[in-house]
């Protein structure tokens, strides 16, 4: 039982001088940098550009579905890479083949839909 826990302790000593190194960096970064607030410094800054108006702006909803197409299509590739290297083990070759072509043809119809909709045109 002793060796059970014998190999948490080491685990517990390295989470502890993780954090003592991160808990140092942050504190010698309070020491050791300049604090000199001032008016200018301390307004709110926003790609380089003075904040001018009201804090609220409309976007156009397509770009939000652009993300969401994009990270469909992303975490699709995660799943292509696996596939890829399974199909040449023997004995799933064909399976392997077979499911893949239904999960591309998944792929097809959701991109199929988001042209129809006309998801995808930029303006």
């Amino acid at each position: 039982m002793t060796d059970y826990f014998e190999t948490y302790v080491v685990v517990v000593a390295l989470i502890i001088i993780g954090g003592g190194i991160v808990a140092g960096g942050l504190a010698a970064n309070r020491l050791l940098r300049p604090d000199r607030p001032t008016a200018e410094k301390l307004t709110t800054y926003e790609c380089g550009v003075d904040p001018v108006g009201q804090g609220w702006a409309q976007s156009y909803v397509r770009y939000y579905v652009f993300a969401f197409l994009y990270v469909v299509f992303a975490v699709d590739a995660v799943f292509l890479f696996p596939w890829a290297t399974i199909f040449a083990a023997p004995g799933y070759g064909m399976t392997t083949l077979a499911e893949m072509f239904v999960f591309l043809g998944f792929l097809a119809t959701g991109l199929l839909y988001a042209g129809k909709k006309g998801v995808l045109s930029w303006v």
